[in-house]
Parts: structure tokens; sequence; C-alpha cells
């Protein structure tokens, strides 16, 4: 009796009580992710450091604006705009802090925690208890992705951000909102472009056997690619004072160097195995728990990462910050799971569901 009163607890508490908790979480994943960063601020300048040093093109954008940065790096507005507010309220202000650092930072904290709070939400959704949800949002800030690159005045955390959004709506059954996610993604990182259209395609192709809907989610998904195309073409023509097609960006990134070679380096990069090294051999294991669409739409998008950074040849890093915006929030959940919860009867709760 005690156990069946203490779970109708939750469906009973007050909604102002739950939104006054969920405004918690978030401000604690919020201020954790502050901390995580705080380095940037005035001990190290991340223009300055091997694996950071695309920082100062941010930082031009943010003080200078589109013009002042070269082509690839004109359509990634989002982060260094919401950071522009934060940097001229704090010029002059902080004392030793970098305030353009501290403008970037805020956007990216910002970012990384509504990626982590809408992990903890799908996690709650998937696996029904909060603890391991929560142990999940923990596990994806503690990786070395997030205080080494994500919050270290680069943009990742936006592309990594929309794709958590894009998972979140197509679990809730929300494709309509896919065309916004389009748009914002595309505006924090160009490559959330084809990212985003492998992951809602395999989505929507694992899951259209089962759901007579499939049409119209169809057309949403193709609704996000075309906002998506949209937006950086709008965005580059204006920045550049002409046209510029989504096939003339695509050829201007070609590195037509080794592909092979390239594809090589990037399963090879020690960035890589920094942030997957336990994430990936740990997280394999429970992955048969979650969504399958998930699974199969998080390695697609995947492995068109590396697809991309071979075409392009990347510098290091660029895939494995690619895949972890893709895999991350999926692979730590999963790592969650086997930790939190026995396997036996886990399978047993799916199984019933």
């Amino acid at each position: 009796m005690q156990q069946a009163s203490t779970a109708a607890a939750p469906s009973s508490e007050p909604a102002r009580i739950k939104i006054a908790r969920q405004i918690t979480l978030w401000f604690l994943l919020f201020l954790i992710c502050f901390g995580l960063g705080y380095p940037t601020l005035n001990r190290y300048d991340p223009r300055t450091v091997g694996g950071t040093s695309d920082s100062a093109w941010y930082y031009d954008l943010v003080t200078r604006g589109p013009r002042a940065t070269e082509l690839g790096m004109r359509v990634r507005l989002l982060v260094p705009y919401l950071a522009k507010p934060f940097y001229l309220v704090a010029k002059g202000r902080l004392g030793t802090w970098e305030p353009v650092f501290f403008g970037l930072l805020v956007a990216n904290a910002l970012l990384t925690a509504t990626t982590a709070y809408f992990l903890v939400l799908v996690g709650y959704r998937q696996v029904g208890d909060y603890g391991t949800a929560l142990l999940g949002a923990a596990l994806y800030l503690l990786n070395f992705d997030i205080a080494n690159v994500r919050l270290s005045g680069l943009v990742d955390s936006g592309e990594g951000c929309f794709l958590m959004l894009v998972a979140w709506t197509l679990l809730s059954d929300r494709w309509w909102l896919l065309p916004l996610w389009g748009v914002l993604g595309t505006l924090a990182k160009e490559s959330f472009v084809p990212l985003s259209m492998a992951f809602g395609v395999t989505w929507w192709l694992v899951s259209a056997r089962r759901n007579s809907n499939r049409f119209s989610r169809g057309l949403w998904v193709a609704a996000m690619a075309i906002s998506a195309l949209v937006t950086m073409t709008a965005v580059q023509s204006v920045a550049i004072g002409h046209a510029v097609w989504p096939w003339e960006f695509a050829a201007a990134m070609n590195s037509r160097s080794n592909y092979a070679a390239n594809f090589m380096r990037s399963l090879l990069d020690r960035n890589l195995w920094y942030i997957f090294g336990w994430l990936l051999p740990l997280g394999i294991w429970r992955l048969r728990c979650l969504p399958r669409a998930w699974v199969l739409a998080s390695a697609s998008a995947a492995f068109l990462a590396l697809l991309l950074n071979a075409y392009y040849g990347g510098m290091p890093g660029t895939a494995a910050r690619a895949i972890f915006s893709i895999g991350g929030p999926i692979l730590s959940l999963s790592v969650a799971v086997l930790l939190c919860r026995p396997a036996d009867a886990f399978d047993t709760k799916i199984s019933r569901a």
C-alpha cells in the first residue's frame, strides 16, 4: 500500500510544483555547464589552443559579424548571435573575465543544458525511472567533449542541442516541429543539414511500417530538409552578396584529397577515442532497450558524419564532435540503463510495453 501511494504521488502533484521542479532542473544543469566551461574566462585562451582554435572565428562573429569570417563559418550564427548580448553586457564589467568568451560560454551553457534537460525528459519517458534519466544526463555532461569542446568557445553545442530536439520531437510524436529545428539547427552549424536529413529519413523509414500516418510524417521530414536548405542558402547568399546554392557550397568544401585516408584518419583520431573510449563499449550493451528507430537513425547519421569528414578532410576532432552530437545522448542514456537497471527486470518491462 505504501508503494502504491508513493507511485501515485507524481500524478497528483500540482502543476506549478512540476513546472518549478523542471525549471530548477534546467537551471541546475545550466550552472553545471557554466562551471565546466569556466576556464575559458581567464585561465586560457581557446583561440591559441590546439583543438579549439576555430573559436577565433566565432570570436570574430561575435564582435564583427559574418563578413569577418570565411565561407564555411558564415552560416554558424546561432551561438555567436546568442552570445553577443551577454558579451555587450559583460564588456568592461567583469574584471579578469574575457567578455567575448563569457558571452560564448553563456550561450553554449544554455544550449548544452537544454540538451541535457531534454535527455532527462526522453530518458524518463523511455525508461520510466527518473534516477536513470538523471544519470544519463550526468554522464553526458561528464564526457570529455563537453568541457573540452562544447563549452570552449565553439558552436557544436547548438548542433547537438537541435539534434537532441529532433530526437525528442520524433519520440514524442510532434513531427510538426521539425521545420523549426531545421531552421535553428542550420543556423547553429551547416553540417546539421545533411545529418538531420539522414537522421529523420532513417527514423521515418524504420517507423513507417507501423504507422498509418507515415505519409504525413514523411512530409514533415521533407519540410525539415527544405527549411534547412533554404536557411543555409539565404544566410550564405546575404553574407557574401550573391546567391550561393547548396551544391556550390558542397563543392567548395571538397578537399580533393585521399578520401579513404581521411576516413581512416577520422577513425584513428585520438579525439574520437577520448570521447567514445568508454562511452561506446558500455553504451552498446543496452541500446536494444531503447527505441530501434532512434538507434538506427543515430547510426546512419554518425556514419554519414564520417563520410562527410572524409570528403571535407576536416581537422582532428571534427568528425568526433559531430558524432558525439548525434550519438552522445543515446549512448549516455544506454550506459545509465546498464548501470542502474538489472537486465532481466528491465527487459521484462520493455517486453510488456
